[in-house]
């Protein structure tokens, strides 16, 4: 059985003529004005120039991670007084002039390690066996190598640098 023919006229007739309401075009989420385009290009620059500038202190700053890692090295294995002072004296010359640094030896090299960091990381007595260490074969106990172990770190990660970053 099938459903009887449908008559030409059906439904409501006062909807016949009735044509559906079409939706307008998504809104574009590009910006309209220049303004919003020179924001853009300014936040773009500046970005960029902020990450040059990270980049360039990271790559400065190449030296003290490298100096942090050897001391790290150091103080597992035994180590003496001479290594210490071989390492500052290396990490210096990356970055304060040769004819600074080079000549320097046992109070007055001392006193540029204090003189560079904001606090001085150098008691008076590790700055002695820094200032003779290289000198003499002075044994140190465990609790003070690893003293002067953590006084060179600090003055490796804190010294300030003449390079302007």
């Amino acid at each position: 059985m099938s459903a009887p023919p449908l008559p030409e006229i059906f439904g409501n007739y006062s909807l016949g003529d009735f044509v559906e309401v079409v939706s307008p075009a998504g809104i574009s989420w590009l910006p309209q004005t220049a303004g919003w385009l020179w924001l853009a290009a300014f936040a773009l620059a500046y970005g960029l120039h902020r990450g040059w500038r990270w980049l360039r202190h990271w790559y400065r700053n190449r030296y003290r991670r490298e100096a942090t890692a050897a001391l790290a090295g150091l103080a597992e294995e035994g180590t003496s007084i001479a290594q210490i002072n071989r390492l500052l004296k290396l990490t210096a010359l990356a970055v304060f002039p040769r004819e600074q640094v080079a000549s320097l030896s046992g109070d007055d090299w001392v006193n540029f390690l204090n003189k560079h960091c904001p606090a001085a990381p150098f008691s008076p007595q590790q700055g002695q066996w820094l200032a003779l260490g290289s000198y003499r074969e002075l044994q140190l106990d465990s609790a003070a190598t690893t003293g002067l172990l953590q006084a060179s770190a600090s003055w490796v990660n804190l010294h300030e640098s003449p390079l302007n970053d």
